[in-house]
């Protein structure tokens, strides 16, 4: 099947590259939201024990959703409005639609990033697919009818 696609699939390392790039700018965004946040629970610290691990925790659990949506937001407007998030960027890939060869609609593009959370919560298993796929797809990328080209 990766015979008969006419784009040049994407490698896993330029995948795994963009996907690390991409984390780094989600966390960036969380922590310029969440500064002030970041700093009270942070100051609070002296040694890291129990009560300092539990602290973190309960700041993550008060705002795993938010984390999530901005996840969410994040690859669903990128990969709407040109294929590529900022990783996918630098490493010079997109996701193009398998129907069309295009840039997918919003709606794949929400589906996507809406089946990407899942994958990732359940120990990156649904990425795990690509070393395994003919057209290195994961499983956001199957079940969203895309696929990650070279640009």
């Amino acid at each position: 099947m990766a015979e008969i696609f006419p784009l040049p699939i994407a490698s896993n390392t330029k995948r795994m590259t963009a996907f690390v790039i991409d984390d780094i700018v989600i966390s960036l965004f969380f922590i310029i939201i969440f500064y002030n946040q970041f700093s009270d629970v942070f100051s609070n610290i002296t040694v890291v024990d129990e009560s300092a691990i539990e602290s973190i925790n309960a700041f993550i659990a008060q705002n795993i959703l938010v984390v999530l949506g901005i996840k969410l937001i994040y690859h669903t407007v990128f990969v709407w409005q040109n294929g590529m998030t900022l990783g996918k960027y630098f490493m010079k890939i997109k996701v193009v639609d398998m129907e069309t060869g295009d840039t997918p609609g919003f709606t794949k593009a929400f589906l996507r990033a809406s089946l990407r959370i899942p994958s990732e919560v359940l120990f990156y298993v649904g990425f795990l697919m690509a070393f395994f796929m003919p057209l290195k797809q994961t499983l956001h990328d199957k079940l969203s009818n895309c696929v990650v080209v070279n640009a």
